[in-house]
């Protein structure tokens, strides 16, 4: 009898361990949702395009359609504020050229929002001679 219980114990020790064994603790390393926002040139001529692009991932996956993108452009210090929608030109590119008739330090903002996250990164840049730069405290943006 002594045996048997012994065997029994035995066989359910491991089938224990067995089963802890076999059960791989999952870690998921969480993702976020990257934008890298690049302007070429970062000091501009009147008239001449400037580039703008956002470069979205989410993790190692490029982001070809996220939820809403739009890049919001305005001189320093002027309430006034454009949204326009850039074009998506590949491999989670997104993409636009623009020209500007007036010099000064300007702002461009790129609103991404994709795998339920928001990314929001600025960048400044100038067309010909600068103007004061915006307190980065006053600094608004558009609703």
């Amino acid at each position: 009898m002594k045996t048997k219980l012994s065997v029994v114990l035995l066989i359910v020790l491991v089938f224990l361990t067995a089963c802890t064994g076999s059960k791989e603790s999952e870690e998921v390393e969480p993702q976020f949702l990257d934008v890298k926002l690049s302007v070429n040139p970062e000091q501009g001529n009147i008239n001449e395009p400037v580039t703008f692009e956002a470069k979205v991932t989410y993790g190692d996956k490029k982001v070809t359609e996220p939820n809403s993108i739009d890049f919001e452009i305005w001189r320093a210090n002027d309430e006034n504020h454009e949204k326009i929608i850039p074009e998506h030109i590949g491999n989670g590119v997104f993409k636009l050229e623009k020209t500007f008739t007036v010099e000064g330090t300007y702002y461009i903002y790129s609103h991404v929002t994709a795998e339920n996250m928001h990314s929001m990164p600025k960048k400044e840049f100038v067309i010909g001679t600068p103007s004061d730069p915006e307190d980065s405290i006053t600094s608004t943006i558009m609703e």
